[in-house]
C-alpha cells in the first residue's frame, strides 16, 4: 500500500493551499463525515479504496470531484483510486476544463467529440484521465467501490448501482446555470474551489498507520 505523498505542480500547490483555507460549514462537514468514515474504514482494513463520483452527464461536478479527490488523496498520502461516471454520455464540459487549467493543472487533449483529457497534477504521478462516460464504463471499478453521488438528479434517477459497497450523497450546485453569462468563469472556479476544499478536508482527516 503506497502512502507516499507527492509534490504538486507549483501553481496547483498554491491553489490547494487557498482551498484548504476556505471555510466549510458544520452542515457540509456532517455530509462529508460519511465519506470520511468509509475511507478510514478501508484504510484501516488495508483494503483497496475505490471512489466513483457520479453525476448525470459526467461533465462538470463529477469530473471536478474525481480530479480533486485524486489530487487530495495523493497530496495527503492516502492510497485511493478515484473515478467518475454518469447516466448519460456527453463530454467533459470545456468550461470546466478551462477552470481546472486556471487552478494549475496541466492538461492535454486527445480526440474531438468526447475527447479524453489527460490531467497532470504532479510531475511524479500518472495523469488523471478525464472524459464523459457511464458510471459502469470498463475504465471504472465494477465491484468494491463507493458511489459518491454529486448531483440530485443522478441520485434520484439511478436507484441501483451494481457492484457498489455503498452510495454516499455529496451533492454540489451545478455551475451550468451560469453558462454564457458574465459570471460564468467565476462560478465554475467557485464550484471547483468548493470541491477542492471539501476533498482536502476529507483526505486530511484520514489517519494513516506507518
Amino acid at each position: 500500500m503506497n502512502t507516499e505523498k507527492i509534490e504538486l505542480l507549483p501553481a496547483l500547490a498554491e491553489t490547494m493551499e487557498k482551498a484548504r483555507q476556505l471555510p466549510i460549514s458544520d452542515e457540509r462537514k456532517e455530509i462529508l463525515r460519511v465519506l470520511i468514515d468509509y475511507i478510514q474504514q478501508k484504510v484501516d482494513a488495508h483494503e483497496a479504496l475505490n471512489l466513483n463520483f457520479i453525476c448525470t452527464h459526467n461533465s462538470r461536478r463529477s469530473q471536478f470531484s474525481q480530479i480533486w479527490a485524486q489530487t487530495a488523496a495523493d497530496y495527503f498520502g492516502v492510497p485511493a483510486h478515484c473515478f467518475s461516471g454518469g447516466v448519460e454520455v456527453t463530454a467533459f464540459n470545456e468550461r470546466a476544463v478551462e477552470s481546472i487549467k486556471r487552478s494549475g493543472f496541466r492538461v492535454s487533449k486527445k480526440g474531438e467529440e468526447n475527447p479524453k483529457y489527460f490531467v497532470f497534477h504532479s510531475n511524479e504521478a500518472d495523469p488523471i484521465v478525464a472524459f464523459s462516460k457511464l458510471f459502469d464504463d470498463p475504465i471504472n471499478r465494477s465491484t468494491q467501490f463507493a458511489a459518491v453521488m454529486t448531483c440530485l438528479h443522478a441520485d434520484e434517477n439511478c436507484p441501483f448501482i451494481p457492484g457498489t459497497e455503498c452510495r454516499i450523497p455529496v451533492r454540489f450546485e451545478d455551475p451550468k446555470a451560469f453558462d454564457d453569462t458574465p459570471e460564468e468563469a467565476d462560478k465554475y472556479d467557485e464550484r471547483s474551489m468548493q470541491i477542492a476544499s471539501e476533498m482536502c478536508y476529507v483526505f486530511a482527516s484520514i489517519s494513516i498507520a506507518h
